[in-house]
């Protein structure tokens, strides 16, 4: 299995891309092809004493990079030779397995969906990270590639989460909540209605486990669904809330912890568990967050992975493609779509309903 990273990508490139591409060569055996401008690459090399690359690992030379300020929508077309452009078309060639970037999160996604190209009947590719949860983790689907949804999106997206749980995670049958205000189908907006019973159906069908709404507390208890589905608005003002929750947590036990000597003693006697809660925050420990609905596996690493973020990265993409979620998504693409309205029915939805007075 060959793994493309983007060496050239993130707030830490290319010295933590490299070095974490190096580790995971190192502890999964996988081939690593490192894609990006080869001086800055082998300068790390030397830095680090890695006199020869190790057998598997390979370096492609490019001559431009993404940055953050380039147009998210149009920099793959403009920029092709950059380290992103040419790992996204190399996996979409066959000539890896899956690519993995910390470089701009629309870039990636544009470029993912242009070059590599959405699977057939999949309408939005989807960011889908795996988040901490009172159940201990869960997926988000979608946490911001899609502002504005239409229901049949989400209805993907929830089959999409649930197969990435199932081939992925291990979980046998993910249970799907869907992101709300309320408990009851009848909260939220036309669109979450709608949503809802769609998810229902298809649960009563069998081809998912939905549960029903998802309130945030229920997020945070251990009655956690496995699977969040949101569209990407809600989702990554969840994500981000989340994420600085966790920022905001941590600090406050260290600053508790740090008090007097008590505390200090206090802190000596909880590290071991303490080790265990912070674990379950930390986002390298996933690594890579999966662009779902794309024809070959993209990965999104945080802008400001290291090393062992990188590491996770790519151990989360060799099993992405082990468990084949591309194949389950097209074998099961006839429940995820809807027949096409027709001409009538558009227009009935135009003309305003009559209400008896």
């Amino acid at each position: 299995m060959n793994i493309i990273i983007d060496a050239m990508g993130g707030d830490l490139a290319p010295a933590e891309p490299v070095r974490g591409a190096l580790k995971a060569h190192e502890l999964y055996g996988c081939d690593i092809t490192l894609v990006g401008k080869e001086d800055a690459i082998r300068e790390v090399l030397d830095h680090d004493g890695v006199k020869k690359l190790p057998d598997g690992v390979t370096i492609v030379n490019t001559t431009e990079v993404v940055e953050i300020c380039d147009d998210p929508a149009r920099v793959c077309m403009k920029k092709k030779d950059s380290s992103m452009s040419v790992g996204l078309r190399m996996v979409r060639d066959g000539q890896g397995d899956a690519f993995i970037s910390a470089g701009s999160t629309g870039a990636l996604l544009s470029g993912a969906t242009l070059i590599v190209k959405r699977i057939k009947g999949i309408r939005r590719a989807a960011v889908a990270p795996i988040v901490p949860t009172g159940k201990g983790h869960s997926l988000l689907i979608d946490a911001g590639a899609n502002a504005e949804c239409t229901p049949e999106y989400m209805l993907q997206f929830a089959y999409m989460g649930s197969f990435y749980m199932k081939k992925v995670m291990g979980v046998p049958n993910p249970r799907v909540g869907l992101l709300n205000i309320g408990a009851e189908p009848s909260k939220g907006n036309d669109l979450y209605k709608e949503v809802h019973s769609l998810l229902q159906q298809a649960g009563d069908e069998g081809h998912i486990n939905f549960i029903g709404n998802a309130e945030p507390t229920m997020i945070a208890s251990k009655e956690a669904p496995d699977v969040i589905v949101a569209d990407g608005f809600t989702g990554n003002v969840l994500l981000k809330t989340m994420e600085g929750t966790a920022s905001f947590i941590v600090h406050a036990l260290k600053d508790l912890f740090t008090t007097n000597t008590k505390t200090k003693v206090s802190y000596l006697l909880l590290k071991g568990n303490m080790g265990g809660f912070k674990k379950m925050l930390d986002s390298r420990e996933t690594g890579g967050t999966a662009m779902m609905g794309i024809q070959h596996p993209v990965f999104k690493a945080h802008g400001n992975s290291d090393a062992f973020a990188f590491q996770n990265a790519v151990k989360q993409a060799i099993r992405f493609v082990k468990a084949d979620v591309n194949g389950e998504i097209e074998k099961n693409i006839s429940y995820m779509t809807l027949a096409p309205k027709s001409p009538v029915s558009r227009l009935m939805e135009t003309i305003p309903t009559l209400k008896k007075d």
